[in-house]
């Protein structure tokens, strides 16, 4: 019993330790993934309990090409879209709490649930045709026109993820998430406006109705509108994202 006491003592001594040589119930970091695919970001994470943390994330994409395109053609159904002009950007504010099962505080194996709140900035050309006739011929033509609808959708979305978190030096940590996922919702709306002065007729806009009403984008939910002023586009529908394969490098203090 004696030694048993001792060993614990010792254990306990040790960890004290530990905890006094990496210090710091705060670490600010950024996933250097991410960051090398230009979706900027960066966490802050607070120890609340010896293996219980806080932590808020923000992070920001500016808008450029659409990444994945293979991966997007097989949901979104429709031989309208320029998917080689399509772009996105986004900006997302997760928080999350984490529980550790190491013997260190903010360090180990960890269980991190988490709510993210994010806004996906959209421009997708949309290519329609119709017929009409030409001004100086008087004969029947082809008009190829393309409509560029822009908005926002917003998604909110509860989930979970596993990582390790690995204390790399007294003030330098190293996080490395495996694997996760959330499941929420969205919604936003697309408008295209036509240029000042340009002309948009009816044929126009009954071409580009049936174009926006033959997209398929399951399980999406897609209401267009097309008027003599343009074109809105209501979007809804369940969201979900897979999180995981991060490394990230962060500051502790």
């Amino acid at each position: 019993m004696k030694k048993l006491l001792l060993v614990l003592l010792v254990f306990l001594s040790l960890n004290a330790t530990a905890q006094k040589l990496i210090g710091g119930d705060h670490i600010l970091k950024t996933n250097l993934s991410s960051d090398a695919l230009k979706n900027y970001n960066l966490t802050f994470e607070k120890n609340i309990l010896p293996f219980v943390s806080l932590s808020a994330s923000y992070r920001t994409m500016p808008k450029s090409p659409l990444p994945l395109k293979g991966l997007a053609k097989k949901f979104i159904k429709s031989d309208a879209i320029d998917f080689d002009q399509f772009q996105v950007g986004n900006t997302a504010l997760t928080f999350e709490g984490r529980f550790y099962l190491g013997i260190q505080k903010m360090s180990g194996f960890y269980i991190a649930p988490y709510t993210r709140f994010a806004n996906f900035d959209l421009s997708i050309p949309v290519n329609y045709s119709y017929n009409s006739i030409s001004t100086t011929t008087l004969k029947p033509v082809i008009e190829n026109k393309t409509a560029t609808l822009e908005g926002t959708i917003r998604s909110q979305s509860l989930g979970v993820y596993v990582g390790m978190q690995f204390q790399l030096a007294t003030k330098i940590v190293l996080d490395f998430w495996m694997i996760g996922g959330h499941y929420g919702s969205s919604n936003g709306k697309l408008e295209f406006t036509p240029l000042p002065g340009a002309q948009f007729p009816t044929e126009a806009q009954n071409a580009l109705q049936k174009t926006l009403n033959d997209i398929r984008a399951n399980p999406f939910k897609i209401k267009a509108t097309v008027t003599s002023s343009g074109a809105v586009a209501d979007m809804e529908g369940p969201w979900a994202g897979i999180r995981g394969g991060g490394l990230t490098l962060g500051l502790r203090f």
